[in-house]
């Protein structure tokens, strides 16, 4: 796990602290030490987030230094996942027990198949990461808007640009994420849009090319056969 901690993990750029009782559906995924990822309770049983994440996930709060962890039981990585350059960097992890639902802890909605999502349409990315490119962890979540840029644009910018994504913030602003956040949601209309997946790693406070999400709609077979197969 030590190379995966260090390849790709990004943050929120000028973003702001999340109120307390908002985005309860945000999970640290965290290894021995300490937070690796970002990701989202899409059930009681289930956790969606980038493939390149791992290990035990952390339930139900805004500062890690106040966290539980719940072990995960199973993890499935998507099985065209090579690498995050060539897409499909999207993983379910299945929890040891189910997370108890209550005023800290709350699942999102997946989007609709036939999801529509706009050029410039503003949405949300919220995580734990850096919020520079050579800073440290936050302990508290920060979240930030971003607008969607086209894709076109993005594949001038990102030559091989995967199919099955989304893209929004990074290049021509300075709002994004950074070192920490992979996994996290690409919040849009209340809906879990995207995963977290790439940026330029280098440039997070001037980025030169937009941030990549995991598009989640062109997906849900694939959530969705999981979810029934392991959950009888």
């Amino acid at each position: 796990t030590q190379t995966i901690v260090k390849v790709l993990l990004y943050e929120i750029i000028n973003g702001e602290k999340v109120p307390e009782n908002s985005m309860l559906y945000m999970v640290s995924v965290q290894n021995d030490y300490g937070h690796v990822c970002g990701g989202f309770l899409i059930s009681e049983d289930f956790v969606l987030t980038a493939a390149h994440c791992d290990d035990s996930v952390v339930l139900g709060t805004h500062n890690l230094k106040e966290a539980g962890k719940t072990a995960v039981e199973q993890k499935y990585k998507h099985e065209a996942f090579k690498e995050v350059s060539k897409g499909h960097d999207i993983m379910l992890l299945k929890l040891s027990r189910k997370a108890p639902l209550n005023n800290r802890v709350q699942t999102i909605q997946l989007p609709e198949s036939g999801m529509n999502i706009q050029e410039n349409q503003q949405c949300l990315v919220a995580g734990w990461g850096m919020t520079k490119t050579y800073g440290h962890i936050e302990n508290e979540l920060r979240m930030v808007d971003v607008s969607v840029i086209n894709l076109d644009v993005c594949k001038y910018k990102w030559p091989g640009l995967p199919a099955n994504v989304i893209c929004a913030g990074g290049y021509g602003t300075n709002k994004g994420f950074c070192q920490g956040d992979s996994g996290g949601p690409l919040v849009c209309n209340g809906t879990a849009a995207g995963v977290v997946s790439f940026n330029n790693k280098m440039k997070c406070n001037y980025p030169n090319a937009p941030n990549v999400y995991t598009d989640v709609s062109k997906y849900l077979d694939w959530i969705n056969n999981i979810i029934k197969q392991t959950t009888g």
